[in-house]
């Protein structure tokens, strides 16, 4: 039988299931389920503005607002305890039983909320295994533990399929739309959207990791050391709250003749503002990256005190950079040797554990900026994630 024969007949029992198990008998929420609340710990969202938690005695609710698509505005999952009723009244809501034993990660950013909460051994497939930084996941790579899906036109549905994981965490963008699991949805197997990376704060893309508590059951332990994240950030903003002088800053590279910046609402710009930088961009009213000219950029560039997130391509050195345009000789931080980049803990690979630990560790990285930026507030710290551009 052919996979889209599989694929149909699926369908057609789901189809079937769903139709059976409506009841105008019960309200939306109610089940057969009548035993304890199985979720004593509940995990609470307060800085993430792109998910909601809600829940109930034997599941939860979580409702994802996706900014990329047209159709809707909010998908639902409802998250079912193992061995207990589904609730009545989500027919068009994607269930995912929980907790989640084997997940597929499309992105590598994935790994950073894994690693958070110690969960490794759920990870069974990836989009791409090649930009992985850590050392418990490239090793579960080198036993065939996790396996290379493919993604976007080259992803393999048959090998999903055939795998049947858990759940398929996908990133959502403009050009990665939902429909494209579609026919792996219509097989049974939940694909669920993480944008974390248009959250507008730093702590609000961390917290995405209470997401993946809620799927594995480890509220208690994600409320404990999100906390400490919570609290130990916090204490590095107030560090920079009255500082009598806010650097200038540039970032990032021209790049296939656009220089993309961090927009004002960005995650990125608010990591700016807190570690007390002067970003040229900061009231543009939008999340995301703002691609400009060089000669836009130009100017502002010439003047900035620092130049931050130099990593485009394999940029190491002053030599490197000016490889790439002669130009860049011209601004004051290249003058000034006031260059860094965020590639301090990149492996042979070229994976970048600023993209993966790094999200989830956002006063480690605020420690960094506030390091290089003000290195009187914080004269013992050694740089993690950043490093100078020599």
């Amino acid at each position: 039988m052919t996979i889209r024969k599989i694929l149909a007949a699926m369908l057609l029992c789901g189809l079937l299931a769903g139709c059976s198990t409506s009841s105008s008998l019960y309200e939306k929420g109610d089940s057969h389920y009548a035993g304890r609340d199985l979720f004593p710990e509940k995990a609470k969202v307060v800085y993430a503005k792109g998910f909601k938690i809600s829940y109930h005695k034997h599941h939860k609710v979580v409702r994802i607002m996706s900014p990329f698509e047209k159709a809707t505005d909010t998908l639902t999952y409802v998250l079912v305890q193992r061995g207990t009723p589904r609730p009545i009244g989500y027919n068009d809501s994607q269930v995912i039983e929980i907790p989640v034993r084997s997940m597929v990660a499309m992105s590598s950013l994935h790994i950073g909320l894994i690693g958070f909460l110690g969960c490794e051994d759920i990870l069974t497939g990836m989009g791409n295994l090649k930009y992985v930084s850590s050392a418990k996941v490239l090793d579960r790579i080198k036993s065939g533990r996790i396996v290379e899906v493919g993604k976007d036109q080259g992803l393999n549905e048959e090998l999903l399929v055939s795998m049947h994981p858990d759940l398929i965490m996908a990133t959502g963008s403009p050009v990665s739309k939902v429909s494209r699991y579609e026919s792996l949805h219509q097989a049974g197997i939940p694909v669920m959207v993480n944008s974390e990376w248009v959250e507008t704060t730093p702590l609000g893309r961390a917290e995405w990791v209470k997401l993946l508590a809620a799927l594995i059951n480890k509220e208690g332990e994600v409320n404990k050391k999100f906390a400490r994240v919570e609290e130990e950030y916090k204490q590095l903003v107030k560090l920079t709250a009255k500082v009598a002088l806010r650097p200038s800053l540039i970032t990032g590279m021209n790049s296939k003749d656009a220089w993309n910046v961090p927009n004002g609402d960005s995650y990125v710009s608010c990591f700016f503002r807190d570690a007390g930088a002067s970003y040229h961009w900061a009231n543009t009213k939008a999340t995301g990256s703002l691609p400009l000219s060089f000669e836009t950029v130009y100017p502002v560039a010439l003047q900035a005190d620092f130049w931050l997130n130099v990593s485009i391509g394999n940029v190491q050195t002053r030599k490197d950079v000016l490889a790439r345009d002669i130009r860049y000789a011209d601004f004051k931080s290249f003058k000034t040797n006031r260059i860094y980049s965020y590639n301090n803990r990149m492996n042979a690979q070229g994976a970048n554990d600023y993209w993966e630990s790094g999200a989830v560790n956002p006063h480690l990285v605020l420690a960094d900026l506030i390091r290089i930026l003000h290195p009187e507030l914080l004269p013992q710290h050694e740089l993690i994630y950043y490093k100078s551009i020599n």
